[in-house]
């Protein structure tokens, strides 16, 4: 193998490539990265079983090859190079790196001992742009709750229709569902639902959130992927694949209430505002309480902790419905009203118990419920 290629590009694709690297103690050939050149393109590939990834990128190929090499050694070497052309070759059982005056000769290991990264087998996928698909997965992508007795809430839930792509995220204390309506139709007749690990699902957001460009999503029953496109010619540039969670994600639809015996109509950031200060002084089970009266359209917000203090404050709004005094969790509380993006939101209420329900107001593509904390 011998080829060139610009510093700036190399490094763009091989943080992108690295980010699937393994640092397994039993499988270290998991800590490579794999390097294949065909044509006039330079491929880096990564895996650690639980997910994949491919980079493309432009290069001058002088003699076509693969090599393996550590993933660390290059990261380290990486910031220290100028930003000049790379040249990398591999002679016998090493590859130097030379750019300018710099030059490193790294040991190599055998490219075919590395897995194999699953490829996409259908040629049907769903487009969608990806800051859609990023602005989506970042107002879930913390709910999820690890769980070795149920890993089915450990991950994303997407739910794929022909209009539309639904994200549910729960940890049982709460749960959250965007709706992302997709630009064009997809090519399903059928509703198809996946369960996506937590981290593919943050590394996507790393990998794809700052392109502006739509990216192809292809799904079967066991991997989940998506390919974007280079802008300098019809290729390939990022492929990213991720198995999936088994198991049946938890029928959520069930517990969205139908009925409110409370509703109100608040000010986002005023709210936030005295939900923070009272959290100074929460307690250890992060607890805020709420009276509400509707006669007064006051919210009275306080908290209180044996070894601090107390916080009493309130709060003007639209309320219809009856009188309530509950208390939730204050972090649960405002990462839930932290993801709408309107001035004003809905908060509706069953009773002192019952499931909470915040969303945009007069909107549905966002539904976020809350439990509360049962008094004690």
């Amino acid at each position: 193998m011998k080829l060139t290629i610009l510093k700036e590009k190399f490094k763009k694709g091989f943080q992108i490539a690295e980010r699937a690297t393994s640092k397994s103690i039993t499988l270290p050939i998991l800590n490579n990265v794999l390097f294949e050149t065909e044509k006039n393109f330079l491929t880096l590939s990564s895996t650690d079983l639980e997910i994949g990834i491919k980079w493309w990128g432009l290069a001058k190929i002088e003699k076509e090859g693969k090599i393996l090499i550590p993933t660390k050694l290059i990261s380290s070497l990486l910031s220290f190079l100028p930003e000049k052309p790379i040249l990398i070759e591999k002679v016998d059982n090493f590859t130097s790196l030379s750019c300018e005056n710099f030059l490193s000769k790294i040991k190599t290991y055998n490219p075919e001992e590395f897995p194999i990264i699953p490829k996409t087998e259908t040629l049907e996928y769903i487009p969608i742009p990806s800051e859609i698909l990023v602005r989506g997965l970042k107002k879930v992508i913390n709910f999820p709750s690890p769980s070795a007795t149920r890993p089915e809430i450990s991950g994303i839930y997407f739910v794929f229709s022909k209009k539309s792509i639904k994200l549910v995220a729960t940890d049982s204390f709460r749960l959250g569902e965007i709706t992302i309506f997709l630009p064009k139709d997809s090519f399903l007749e059928k509703e198809i639902s996946v369960i996506l690990p937590q981290r593919a699902a943050k590394e996507m957001v790393s990998i794809f959130g700052g392109l502006a460009k739509d990216l192809r999503m292809y799904i079967n029953p066991t991997q989940f992927s998506l390919e974007s496109e280079m802008e300098e010619t019809p290729h390939p540039e990022i492929f990213f694949v991720s198995r999936l969670i088994e198991g049946e994600f938890p029928d959520y639809q069930a517990i969205i209430p139908s009925k409110f015996g409370t509703e109100i109509i608040l000010p986002k950031e005023d709210f936030l505002k005295q939900v923070k200060a009272a959290s100074v002084f929460s307690g250890k089970n992060n607890e805020v309480k709420f009276k509400i009266n509707p006669k007064e359209e006051k919210i009275e917000i306080t908290s209180e902790n044996p070894e601090f203090g107390s916080y009493s404050s309130f709060l003007k709004g639209n309320i219809k419905g009856k009188s309530l005094t509950i208390s939730f969790n204050h972090r649960f509380l405002i990462e839930g009203i932290d993801q709408i993006e309107d001035k004003e939101f809905s908060f509706q209420l069953t009773d002192e118990e019952g499931p909470a329900l915040i969303k945009p107001i007069g909107r549905e593509e966002l539904i976020y419920i809350l439990m509360p904390i049962k008094a004690s």
